[in-house]
């Protein structure tokens, strides 16, 4: 067979990615911080850009109705990038008019089952609050606890003291001996290990407490500089112990937290904008519409525009102008296409977590992207970009729109159980328990499978765990100090 040029024609077909569409897909996953700082460069960089008012009718929150100063070009492609689907069935339906959202005449607001601290938007207990709590009850007189208080606002945020303890003396006017009692306190708090003024004297108090602190235990503490270096046959010799004993010393050293006060706030965070506001709907349901403060209503400055075309004189000229008008109107379109997605992904996250507006975190059932995904028609990495740094705020606090995605665990009644509702309840019991006879996790366990949840022993282990609540014997020792 002869070999030539020949000509062949073929039809592939194949997904490019455009600026457009990767700029669009960056846009769904923006929070609301970063929008602005975006926005702000187009208006500096575009001079067909300004900042319209936010002028909406009352009851009309949705950003489906198109700005009046804004032409859609034709050749806008936003809506197949941004994978948007049409926004309902019924375009001319709100959000708020689906009735089946809550029972009419009951928006569910009542009760005291509400998520954990770390899952809504207020500061969770700062380090030195969490420390001040509980030195009233283990101070001998107020003097101590005084100087102790101040020894508290000078851990960092590991938990650790760096100030001299002369200085503080010569600060407070205190005799150094009662600083030296003062920071004996402190380093009895919980979390063990706060108030250590290196990492050696950290983990020797933690090993105290768990009463493993013996001369060969003190000795390994004390030469963590050969640890870290990897002499671990010379440091075994220093220790005079075994290999096996020598082994479980090193796990139970590496059982120790070498950052104890890490597990609290160090300082107060920044207030959360929300995204998504959700209020009670008058006929029993609920309204959802888009935070729009904090976001600016963009348009295009027509006469402007026109001012500029009338005074281009060369191709180039009008070339460039063109370019602003096109990019300034996709701007507009992609953040009014990303709030309609925002929006229609709140709504079908109201319509499944019927349960929590309604009764709170013990009704959340299991939820996942795929199934919002499927409902709203749209791909599962989308409605993960879509609720991704966004926030919702409801009647029972700000959280963020992750917090409604959770695992399952099997329930007596077939539909499973949200783990956010098993944590809630693990937590409730353990409020409710007897300081006396604090709950084992076996009992947890016995307990919620009682109640109709399919629990072993571990996994109630490592919800509690998850929801910062400790062991039984730390409970314990908590209930002790807080009864004194």
């Amino acid at each position: 067979m002869a070999l030539g040029p020949r000509l062949d024609l073929r039809q592939t077909q194949s997904l490019v990615m455009t600026p457009q569409l990767q700029q669009a897909i960056k846009l769904l996953a923006l929070s609301n911080l970063e929008i602005e700082s975006f926005v702000a460069e187009a208006l500096e960089s575009n001079p067909l850009l300004e900042v319209g008012e936010v002028s909406r009718e009352k009851g009309d929150d949705s950003p489906d109705t198109p700005s009046a100063e804004h032409e859609a070009t034709p050749d806008f492609d936003g809506d197949a990038a941004l994978d948007i689907a049409e926004y309902a069935k019924d375009p001319e339906a709100a959000p708020g008019d689906r009735g089946d959202w809550s029972e009419a005449g009951g928006t569910g607001l009542g009760g005291a089952d509400l998520p954990d601290l770390e899952n809504r938007s207020s500061d969770g207990v700062t380090l030195p609050e969490h420390l001040s709590a509980q030195i009233g009850a283990l101070a001998h007189d107020p003097r101590e606890a005084v100087i102790a208080a101040r020894i508290v606002h000078e851990l960092d945020e590991a938990g650790y003291l760096h100030t001299d303890l002369r200085e503080l003396a010569d600060d407070l006017g205190a005799p150094l001996a009662e600083v030296e009692r003062a920071l004996t306190l402190v380093q009895s708090l919980d979390p063990t290990g706060v108030g250590a003024r290196s990492l050696s004297e950290c983990l020797a108090l933690q090993a105290k407490e768990a009463d493993r602190y013996d001369p060969c235990m003190a000795r390994l503490i004390d030469h963590l500089d050969l640890l870290a270096g990897g002499e671990i046959a010379r440091l075994r010799r220093l220790c005079d112990v075994d290999e096996e004993d020598f082994v479980d010393m090193l796990a139970e050293l590496r059982s120790y937290d070498p950052k104890p006060g890490c597990a609290y706030g160090g300082t107060s965070e920044a207030a959360i904008v929300p995204d998504v506001l959700v209020t009670p709907g008058k006929g029993g349901g609920w309204e959802i519409r888009i935070n729009e403060a904090s976001l600016p209503r963009l348009v295009v400055n027509r006469e402007y525009y026109i001012e500029l075309e009338t005074g281009a004189r060369d191709k180039a000229s009008r070339a460039w102008l063109n370019e602003q008008l096109g990019e300034a109107d996709w701007l507009i379109r992609a953040l009014d296409q990303r709030q309609k997605t925002i929006l229609k992904t709140a709504s079908e996250i109201v319509t499944l977590q019927e349960g929590f507006f309604r009764e709170g975190v013990s009704a959340m059932r299991p939820l996942t992207l795929r199934e919002v995904a499927e409902r709203i028609e749209m791909h599962e990495s989308t409605v993960s970009r879509v609720t991704s740094n966004k926030y919702l705020s409801c009647p029972r606090g700000t959280f963020e729109m992750k917090y409604f995605f959770s695992s399952g665990v099997a329930a007596a009644d077939g539909e499973g159980a949200s783990s956010e509702a098993i944590k809630a309840r693990i937590r409730a019991l353990c409020d409710a328990e007897d300081p006396k006879k604090v709950l084992s996790d076996q009992k947890l366990a016995d307990m919620l499978n009682e109640e109709g949840f399919d629990l072993a022993r571990r996994t109630v282990a490592k919800y509690r765990e998850a929801i910062g609540i400790g062991s039984s014997a730390q409970r314990r020792r908590q209930k002790k100090l807080s009864s004194l």
